[in-house]
This record gives structure tokens, sequence and C-alpha cells, in this order.
């Protein structure tokens, strides 16, 4: 691998030919100027060609120049090893000037270690290793809608009672019975609370990106859990899974399986009017059922020496640690549920809270403001027990 010195090297040498070109030519210009009084179409184009290239050339070496001086500033300084300050020091340089006779003493300072790690040139790597991070889904099944109220009204129809049928000449008419009821969305907070002291920001500052990502991060996790599983008690969203239907069989089959009972719960949807966009499933579920045999041994969906689509009975699957193990959300996203957003994810610093003016501290706060409506009367067929 070049070295920057080695690069440097190699780009001097290049400057120094090329400038040697430019001299070569310049003395031919001049030549040529005061022999026939101007310079040849030729003659111009080349030493455009070499002025140019020089220019170049002695730019890279500028940029290289800088480059290594802003490297060798970022690093820390290395600590010398005993043996460097003994043949560095003046004392040292004196006695071999003398022949080497007699005695001498050095003042030495202390390194940090007598192994071969004090020979080594220490670096700080600026890079943050983060732990990894789940991929976020379910918000993407749903209608988002942008807000700017602190609740979301809406219509909820509660009975539909069709009385419609074939009436005679100048007979009364049936009414039919619809019922409507007002439901309403609060919109929920979710944030925390992060602290960085003013030391890491100043010295590493890519680490305010990396904890800015984190508390994104952990605002989408919560979100995730929130729109699937929330209770709906105290500031919790109410969730999808605690208001969609429950699922039953619309038809009976022998021993279904659990691609039989999804397949009966799209059916399900479908009879209720909301024909089904997807399906949900927990990592591990979508697994068994990636590893479906047929009696002779083979895969039925997979193909372990290639990528396999997660789609069943036409739905796309989405796999995600969020839903739980042995249950399965099936329904029409689009139409059962919305996500109204009040305020988008918002990460603010500040050194103004409670002691960390005095301790040198930040905290930074991550937050958002979101509603979830479940406003379909029958919008998901889903499953809670083990299948």
């Amino acid at each position: 691998m070049t070295t920057d010195v080695e690069t440097k090297e190699a780009l001097e040498r290049g400057l120094a030919e090329v400038s040697d070109q430019v001299k070569e030519w310049g003395e031919k210009a001049i030549a040529e100027a005061q022999k026939a009084g101007e310079l040849s179409k030729k003659t111009r184009e080349a030493v455009d060609e070499v002025l140019i290239k020089h220019n170049e050339l002695a730019a890279e070496v500028r940029d290289m120049e800088k480059k290594m001086v802003e490297r060798k500033g970022s690093e820390p300084e290395r600590q010398k090893s005993l043996g460097e300050q003994i043949v560095e020091s003046d004392t040292f340089k004196r006695y071999v000037e003398n022949g080497k006779q007699g005695s001498m003493k050095i003042e030495l300072k202390a390194v940090a270690s007598a192994n071969a790690g004090a020979l080594i040139r220490p670096l700080y790597e600026t890079e943050p290793v983060s732990l990894p991070k789940r991929r976020f889904t379910i918000r993407d099944l749903l209608p988002v809608v942008p807000i700017q109220t602190s609740s979301v009204d809406y219509p909820k129809q509660s009975t539909r009672t069709n009385n419609a049928a074939p009436v005679a000449e100048a007979a009364a008419k049936p009414y039919s019975d619809y019922v409507w009821t007002n439901a309403t969305a609060a919109v929920r907070t979710i944030a925390h609370l992060a602290k960085l002291t003013r030391q890491a920001m100043d010295d590493a500052p890519r680490l305010v990106g990396e904890v800015d990502a984190e508390m994104r991060y952990g605002l989408g996790l919560v979100e995730e859990a929130q729109i699937l599983n929330g209770n709906g008690t105290g500031q919790n969203l109410s969730g999808i899974m605690t208001q969609a239907t429950a699922y039953a069989a619309p038809i009976t089959i022998a021993s279904p399986t659990s691609i039989d009972m999804l397949r009966l719960a799209m059916l399900q949807a479908s009879l209720a009017l909301y024909p089904a966009t997807g399906i949900v499933l927990n990592e591990a579920d979508w697994a068994r059922i990636e590893l479906t045999k047929t009696t002779d041994g083979a895969y039925l969906f997979a193909n372990p020496q290639g990528s396999v689509e997660a789609r069943l009975w036409g739905l796309p699957v989405v796999p995600t640690p969020a839903m739980a193990i042995d249950a399965f959300l099936v329904g029409n996203f689009q139409i059962g549920a919305t996500l109204y957003d009040r305020m988008g994810v918002e990460v603010l610093i500040s050194t103004e809270n409670a002691d960390d003016f005095e301790k040198n501290l930040a905290t930074m706060r991550a937050e958002e403001r979101l509603a979830l409506a479940v406003s379909a009367r029958r919008p998901l067929s889903l499953a809670i027990s083990a299948w």
C-alpha cells in the first residue's frame, strides 16, 4: 500500500520533470518569437499543455502536503520509547563524538509500557461502533396524515341494518337503520433524554450524530410497538392488535395448518368487505413457514440457493420482531387504520437543563407526537393464540 510520503515524493518527481519541460518549451518559445516575431500554433498548444500539467501537479502536491499536515495534527503525539529518548539525547550524541569513552547520565521520561506497544504510534478512531438496529416496517403499511390539532375526531359506523326490499306500487317503503358514533384518537407524545459531556462533543463531533441516530431509533422502536400493541391506557396509543376483530374461521377444514389459517383470515376479512392487503408475522413464524417441506423433503416455499420474496397467498408478508410469536395480523391496512403525525421526530440539545452548566454536560431530547385511528368497524383479522 502506497504511503502519503511515497505519493508526495512521486508527485514531486513528476512536478520536477514537468518543470524541466516548461523551461525547455519556454526557451524554444523565446527563440521562435525572436526569429519569427510570433509563436506558431503548435508551439502555443505545447506550451499551454505543459503549463496546465505543471499547475495540476503543483496543486496535487499542495493538497497532499495539506492532507499530511491535517492528518498529523489530528493524531495524538506519540510517546517516545526509552531507546528513542537515549539516541536522540544531546548527552548520547556527545558520548559518541568523544569515542564512547567513560560514562553518561541521561534523564528519561517514563513510558506507558516496556513492551513493543510503546513503539506503536497510537491512533484515535473517531468512527463509533454502534449496536445493530432493527428495520421498521409497520408505519409503511399505514396511510400517514399530517395534522395540526391535539386530537382527531372521526365518525365510526357501529350498525348497518339493511331493509331494502321490492315494494309494491303505492306501498310503504321499509326503513334501513345505520348508526354512527363519534370516536376520538388522542395525540400522544413519545420522548426520551440523553446526556452528553462537553468534552465528548468537542473531541468526537461524530458522536453527536450517532447519539442523534440512536435516539431517533429509540423512538421508532416504541412507535412500532405502540402502533401494534398499545393498550390505550394512560399515554399509550390504542394499537391495532387491541382493536382488531378476533380470528374466527369462516369455514371448517380438517387439521388446518398455519398457512391454512392465514388464508382463512384473508377470507374473514374479505367477507367483512375489507379485502386484506398484507400479513404481519413474527420473523420466527415466517421462518417456520419458509421451512415447510413436502412429503418427499422438498421445500414448499423457500429456495436455499436463492432468495424468495416474502409473499403468501398473493399478499406481501411483513416479518417483524414487533409482532409476538404465534400471532398474526391480516387485513386491509390502507382503510382499516390511519396514522396521524402531529409532530415529526425532533431532536434538540441544551446545556441549560438541571446542573448541566456546572458539570459541562448537555442534554439531548428526542420526541415525536402522533395519533392512531382504527376507523373501520371490522378492520382487521387477528389471532393471539398459538397455532
